[in-house]
């Protein structure tokens, strides 16, 4: 996948050439681009003369960055106690055969990234589907969240 490098200058730019701007700059690496490409960690090293290996460990150590190309949407199902025993992992297992993908993994026209999550904190929607971090569906059975993920594109 082709990364656009003048748009990874242009959020560069806009940053103080300090260690304390790395995360705030591949978090929105991760915003531009669905995940921190590559050539954006490899700039930032040279740029801020901070070790690759530093900037990889931050884009594997917070759960918010993907080094891997994500879709447009983000599926999370919280899997929780709660949603456990209100049936999450049978809406996973319908929304992954759907899909066809696996929790962690992203549709071949990157589409959507299906994702399983501890909690979401709200145990009393059980089981709860969030959507790109804003949409929630509360009560998710099979059947409606099926539905509802059609009205993504």
């Amino acid at each position: 996948m082709a990364v656009d490098t003048k748009k990874v200058d242009e959020i560069i730019a806009g940053y103080e050439k300090s260690e304390e701007s790395l995360l705030a700059i591949l978090q929105d690496f991760q915003r531009e681009f669905n995940y921190v490409p590559e050539e954006g960690m490899e700039k930032l090293s040279e740029l801020f003369g901070v070790p690759a290996s530093k900037i990889y460990a931050m884009g594997t150590f917070y759960k918010a960055l993907s080094l891997e190309p994500t879709g447009r949407h983000t599926c999370k199902v919280c899997t929780g106690t709660a949603c456990h025993l209100k049936g999450a992992s049978n809406v996973v297992d319908v929304i992954g055969r759907q899909l066809k993908i696996r929790p962690g993994e992203t549709t071949k026209d990157m589409r959507f990234t299906l994702q399983t999550v501890n909690c979401v904190g709200a145990c009393a929607l059980a089981p709860v589907v969030v959507v790109d971090d804003k949409d929630y569906y509360e009560g998710a059975s099979p059947q409606n969240i099926l539905k509802n993920l059609k009205n993504y594109k």
